[in-house]
């Protein structure tokens, strides 16, 4: 968790009910508030002029998104979509500043927390420039499974789905599904009834 919910609140934050399929907010728009995800899932992606999405992140609870412009002061990078029923906490732009300018910790989670992010996206670049699907899907599996991000802790199992999977890497959905199998056939990953374990 980025920040603490009870200091959210006692800074002001409020809560914000979405339902599934709702957009929080879209790329270039004006970011006005700190948002953090207290239950439910959300996207974080591009989407193209065909409508194809260019999945840049899953959010889980008690991870922020969309706080590029909160640094920058420029638009929003990405789309932010509600993947079920989630409940976030807002708080204004201009208090976040002021809670950040204040909190010395909570500025240092933000800087780990960018250069995660950024460190994710040249991971991706590299294994986009590799054109070896099985390896940019298992360079992703390590990824999530270091970071203890979008795989099971308990069990191994991926949480993405086959096609967030292929909108994430860059990849067609049906060359995801072989490299999957392929990878099952090798031993590096598990599938059972439809679901991948590594």
């Amino acid at each position: 968790m980025i920040v603490d919910i009870n200091t959210l609140l006692a800074w002001g934050a409020t809560y914000k009910k979405v339902t599934e399929g709702d957009i929080i907010f879209q790329e270039d728009g004006i970011c006005s508030f700190y948002l953090q995800l207290v239950s439910g899932s959300v996207r974080w992606a591009n989407i193209n002029e065909e409508g194809k999405e260019i999945l840049q992140v899953m959010i889980e609870p008690g991870e922020c998104f969309g706080e590029l412009p909160l640094f920058d002061n420029g638009v929003y990078a990405a789309t932010t979509i509600a993947n079920e029923d989630s409940i976030l906490l807002r708080l204004n732009k201009n208090t976040f500043h002021q809670m950040i300018r204040e909190n010395a910790e909570i500025h240092f989670a933000f800087s780990k927390l960018l250069a995660e992010r950024l460190r994710f996206k040249f991971m991706i670049v590299r294994e986009l420039a590799n054109h070896n699907p099985e390896h940019s899907i298992s360079s992703l599996f390590k990824y999530f499974k270091d970071s203890s991000k979008n795989i099971c802790t308990k069990c191994n199992r991926v949480k993405l789905t086959r096609q967030q999977i292929a909108d994430m890497t860059g990849l067609r959905v049906e060359t995801v599904i072989r490299a999957i199998r392929n990878m099952h056939k090798k031993g590096t990953v598990i599938v059972d009834k439809g679901k991948v374990y590594c």
